[in-house]
């Protein structure tokens, strides 16, 4: 199927909104792709935390429209690591070869064909070498965004076996009957997000509506597994299927991480009670 241009450009980054970086990538777009509209997903991924940047992109990627993502988490700025564009089914994948892109394009059914971005007509000229949002990876998706170079264009060719891969825990369901996660993400709310999902908890003999036992470190809590916040009374916590079909525990009118102690890759285990 032909793109029509311009196509949506979905923005992300760990720039935060208290200095002039994201208005000056956004003013790079709309300098070189007026016609583009630009959704800025998240710019408060944490500095550097390159995972956080890849989960938010594959928790989100669904739901955006087709066209390109400009993802920029990239503590290796500067350096040997490659900029890269990755073409799918869904759309074009721009941003640092160091994992942040690769979820979500496994997600989108794999990358067709990588390219380097390295010519020169599609960067801005810079002293420096410590913005590449606004040199190198703004350009790139805003000229591929507006119809106005090819992925070709930008740069050669890549084996997309040499990409850079993110490694990702994994959950496991053990012969005791228990669940071993991590904790994922911990939201805005407090909400703890883990990668485990109801499929491990019912392979492992738990089902919704029951109590579980939920151990964080040496800690055992007792917790329905239940639908929503509004089944449980306030402040009591509770475990329950999140808007990304995960496991994740909640406190209603409270922390999450705050009751059960814990933070971002603490290990979670949760077994019947």
């Amino acid at each position: 199927m032909v793109p029509s241009f311009p196509l949506p450009i979905t923005f992300l980054s760990d720039f935060g909104r208290e200095d002039e970086f994201v208005g000056v990538v956004h003013g790079v777009i709309a300098t070189l792709a007026p016609r583009c509209r630009v959704i800025d997903l998240n710019h408060r991924i944490p500095p550097g935390d390159i995972r956080a940047g890849a989960l938010t992109l594959l928790r989100a990627i669904q739901y955006m429209p087709a066209g390109v993502v400009l993802a920029v988490v990239d503590p290796g700025v500067g350096s040997d690591r490659k900029a890269v564009v990755l073409e799918t089914g869904w759309g074009y994948l721009v941003g640092p070869d160091n994992g942040i892109l690769s979820p979500a394009a496994a997600f989108l059914g794999g990358v067709t064909e990588a390219y380097a971005i390295e010519n020169p007509d599609v960067m801005l000229p810079s002293r420096g070498r410590t913005f590449e949002g606004r040199d190198r990876f703004a350009p790139a998706a805003a000229v591929l965004a507006a119809g106005e170079a090819r992925p070709h264009e930008i740069g050669p060719q890549l084996d997309p076996q040499i990409l850079t891969p993110l490694l990702l825990p994994l959950s496991e369901v053990t012969d005791e009957g228990r669940v071993e996660g991590r904790a994922w993400w911990v939201d805005t709310y407090g909400n703890v997000q883990t990668n485990i999902t109801p499929e491990d908890l019912e392979e492992a003999g738990m089902g919704p509506g029951e109590q579980v036992v939920v151990r964080v470190g040496m800690m055992n809590y007792r917790v329905p597994w239940v639908g929503t916040f509004a089944d449980v009374g306030e402040g009591r916590p509770l475990l329950h299927i999140d808007s990304a079909g995960l496991m994740a525990l909640a406190v209603r009118g409270g922390r999450a991480d705050d009751h059960f102690t814990l933070a971002v890759d603490s290990s979670v285990v949760i077994a019947s009670c």
